[in-house]
């Protein structure tokens, strides 16, 4: 791991140690097996929900949602009235089929974006998997004091996702967000 500087070690020193967290799991055919009474795998939202526990932090609801604007719109609007969330995930519908709508959903409601954590993602994917990481279209921001990752709904995106960018910077980002 690189240095880090004085002052992100003592903001981070600083920041929550144990956040609480949002999860929307963005899949049409996920959804419409719920609504039709059928057992669903949810294989990255089982791991979303792995990671959150096993690193010490809350996980207060895991929804599963249509690629649906306004169904995304709710979300986003619930999270951002919870009293009892610091970290939004909304995993899925981040690629570039005319049904992904996650990314266009989400991003009028941030205040405050983040370039870099889908910069870093995608250089990160690319390392392991090539080219085809030109295609994510991961993001992340704040609002109202929370911060909202959106990422692509794989497995491998959710483990990179998790390991290598929001568990170390989750909560350094909600403290910059509530100053």
């Amino acid at each position: 791991m690189s240095r880090i500087s004085e002052s992100t070690r003592r903001h981070k020193a600083e920041a929550p140690k144990q956040l609480r967290f949002g999860v929307f799991i963005c899949s049409t055919s996920r959804y419409n097996q719920l609504k039709r009474g059928e057992s669903v795998k949810d294989e990255s939202g089982d791991l979303i929900e792995h990671f959150i526990k096993s690193s010490g932090h809350v996980l207060v609801f895991r929804k599963i949602i249509s690629d649906d604007k306004a169904l995304i719109e709710q979300g986003v609007k619930e999270a951002m009235e919870s009293l009892n969330v610091d970290v939004v995930v909304f995993c899925g519908g981040t690629g570039i089929a005319p049904s992904d709508v996650t990314i266009e959903t989400v991003s009028p409601f941030l205040e405050k974006t983040l370039p870099g954590f889908g910069e870093i993602f995608r250089f990160l994917s690319y390392n392991e998997m090539g080219s085809a990481a030109i295609l994510s279209r991961a993001i992340a921001g704040t609002c109202k004091g929370k911060v909202f990752f959106c990422i692509p709904g794989s497995m491998e995106a959710v483990r990179l996702c998790f390991e290598k960018l929001i568990l170390p910077e989750a909560a350094h980002i909600v403290k910059h967000a509530r100053e």
